[in-house]
């Protein structure tokens, strides 16, 4: 009897310190839903669960109809399941890995390399850069999700450079100027590009002492502003005093006033391309990602921080909150699904939301493998795969080229993603 190409996955479940704890994390709920033996510890934190080859997590297959016990080991014992085009773009590997997050404290002001700058920093510090391919990601709201994304307009940074005070004197009078006089001409952007890595340099390059004393003030002024009823908008005063409460007297409290504040709704998405400075803050969220783990952080973080290497690769190009929502496309021949295509070859991610007034669905062949989240509701499939049973955090893997029909179970809607990698 041949193998099945569709199959159900158990996938690994990461307790990094900033995750939501117990029934709170969207992660521990989908991950103990997939498997009714597992139990919630109440004051765990439930940070990422991940779904894909990533050595750090490679998924489990849990049919015993198949001889190789992870995600990883079968596709390479069974290359063809890629799809011919993803077999030839990526070596015969998977190249997304596939997320969920729960934030419950910031994560840390990051960036990742591109191709080049990845494979020279793998080579130099293997142990902090671990291996040597870029790491676009995309982030698509399951809650309401907030994080620090890409650089402000130049008028917004200017502006806060002119009502804070401490923020200015951290800066110094002479990055300030030049920030605030290439904000008067907009049409020079090589020189607004240069200012603004000049003011930022200043800041992730100032002493410890001269820091912690210009962010002590402000937190003070601040924290004195609230208790007596003002309005403290004008310097993100809640959002400063959060982040200093999670991380007393680091650096990346003063990178709000540099960094866009978006807030994502369910179903909205951001996209972060290579060397784009971010930080994920509050929320519950599907992400996907070219399959890497390398990061360049440098603050808002207990890690390794290589602000150096940071500063000099970003890409200082300043553009408004709105400019960083990243749309869906409909999806021909499926009034159901919205497709989310990044600029990048390594992934997309498939939105399908069934209502539960639809008794059937037919997840459509792809030239890609693909892996299938289950968010909410109930199916199940007869057919060549076997009878498979899904519902909240059921994971599958879907071979190139395999279809499967869905009866949805009539009590609930069903809300799936399905990662893929689909080149032209």
């Amino acid at each position: 009897m041949a193998e099945p190409r569709v199959f159900l996955l158990s996938c690994v479940v990461q307790d990094y310190a900033w995750g939501k704890l117990g029934g709170d994390s969207e992660v521990a709920q989908l991950w103990a839903s997939g498997d009714s033996g597992r139990v919630i510890e109440p004051k765990k934190p439930f940070a990422e669960l991940w779904m894909g080859t990533h050595p750090k997590g490679d998924a489990l297959i849990t049919d015993n109809r198949i001889t190789q016990k992870t995600l990883g080991q079968w596709i390479a014992a069974h290359p063809d399941c890629l799809g011919s085009k993803v077999r030839e773009a990526f070596q015969d590997q998977l190249p997304f890995l596939f997320k969920v997050l729960s934030v419950r404290l910031a994560l840390s002001i990051q960036a990742h390399p591109d191709k080049e700058l990845a494979k020279k920093l793998h080579a130099q510090f293997p142990q902090h850069y671990p291996d040597d391919n870029h790491k676009p990601e995309m982030a698509i709201a399951l809650t309401p999700f907030r994080g620090l994304c890409g650089f402000r307009p130049i008028a917004d940074i200017a502006g806060f450079l002119q009502g804070i005070p401490e923020f200015r004197a951290l800066i110094g009078q002479d990055a300030a100027q030049q920030l605030e006089s290439s904000a008067e001409d907009p049409s020079k952007e090589a020189v607004q590009r240069k200012a603004l890595q000049r003011c930022f340099t200043c800041m992730m390059q100032s002493g410890k002492k001269e820091f912690a004393e210009q962010l002590n003030l402000l937190v003070q002024r601040v924290t004195q502003q609230v208790q007596r009823g003002e309005d403290v908008s004008y310097c993100i005063g809640d959002l400063l005093l959060t982040l200093h409460s999670q991380f007393p007297g680091d650096i990346g409290c003063f990178a709000i006033y540099f960094l866009n504040v978006v807030t994502l709704q369910p179903g909205e998405a951001m996209y972060l391309g290579a060397n784009e400075p971010h930080a994920y803050l509050e929320g519950d969220c599907i992400e996907c990602m070219a399959c890497s783990d390398n990061t360049v952080r440098a603050g808002l973080t207990p890690k390794f921080i290589d602000v150096d290497t940071l500063c000099a690769m970003l890409t200082y190009i300043p553009a408004p909150a709105a400019d960083k929502l990243f749309s869906p496309s409909p999806v021909i021949g499926d009034s159901y699904a919205l497709l989310y295509n990044p600029p990048v070859l390594d992934f997309s991610v498939i939105k399908i939301e069934v209502p539960s007034s639809v008794s059937q669905y037919q997840v459509a062949p792809l030239d890609s493998a693909s892996i299938l989240l289950v968010v909410r509701g109930q199916a199940t499939s007869q057919g060549i795969h076997g009878g498979l049973s899904l519902h909240s955090g059921s994971v599958l893997f879907i071979s190139a080229n395999e279809s499967l029909t869905l009866s949805v179970d009539p009590s609930h809607n069903l809300l799936l993603f399905r990662a893929c990698c689909l080149l032209q």
